[in-house]
């Protein structure tokens, strides 16, 4: 599936942004950002030395300041209902919420393993491989997704990219944002 940029991003480094998505078990997705265009206009989080991502130990706060990847997590019910929120940067950190409703009742979401995140680049394309682990409780039920990146020019300007925008400014929030059925 195709990312689109909510506007243009300034420095024209993004040009295209997929996402691949799988549901290998109840309770596990696994995610696939592509990120093409010109890698040296983005600003990256550092992975360790060997080229990994950096390893965490556990959810790192503010992540959607700079480049990550991000999947919300609800269920095709009405818009008021309780959603979650991934938040997976190409350093290996991560954060995942809980939302009670829309934007309301944040809380960190416990009771997970950390995610797994793999980092693949080249000259003009960037990989990110993620393994998330869902609650137990969502297990049996469609899930209705929201996909979305955040990325950041060497400019420090912010471009907001997701399956669907809904509203006027970058809202990945918005419970129609979340398209993607699985």
């Amino acid at each position: 599936m195709a990312l689109t940029p909510f506007t243009a991003d300034p420095s024209g480094a993004i040009r295209q942004i997929e996402v691949s998505i799988a549901r290998p078990a109840p309770t596990r997705l696994l995610l696939e950002y592509e990120l093409r265009g010109d890698l040296a206009g983005v600003l990256v989080a550092a992975a360790s030395t060997d080229g990994s991502p950096a390893a965490s130990n556990g959810p790192t706060e503010g992540l959607w300041r700079h480049t990550c990847v991000e999947v919300f997590v609800g269920t095709p019910s009405a818009s008021a209902a309780p959603y979650l929120e991934y938040n997976l940067a190409p350093g290996g950190q991560w954060a995942a919420y809980r939302f009670s409703g829309y934007r309301a009742g944040m809380a960190p979401l416990t009771g997970i393993d950390p995610p797994r995140i793999e980092l693949r680049t080249q000259p003009a394309r960037l990989l990110l491989a993620a393994q998330i682990e869902i609650p137990a409780q969502l297990a049996a039920m469609t899930l209705r997704l929201g996909l979305a990146a955040v990325v950041e020019n060497v400019q420090r300007q912010l471009g907001y990219w997701a399956l669907r925008h809904a509203g006027e400014r970058p809202d990945f929030h918005h419970p129609d944002s979340f398209e993607f059925e699985i």
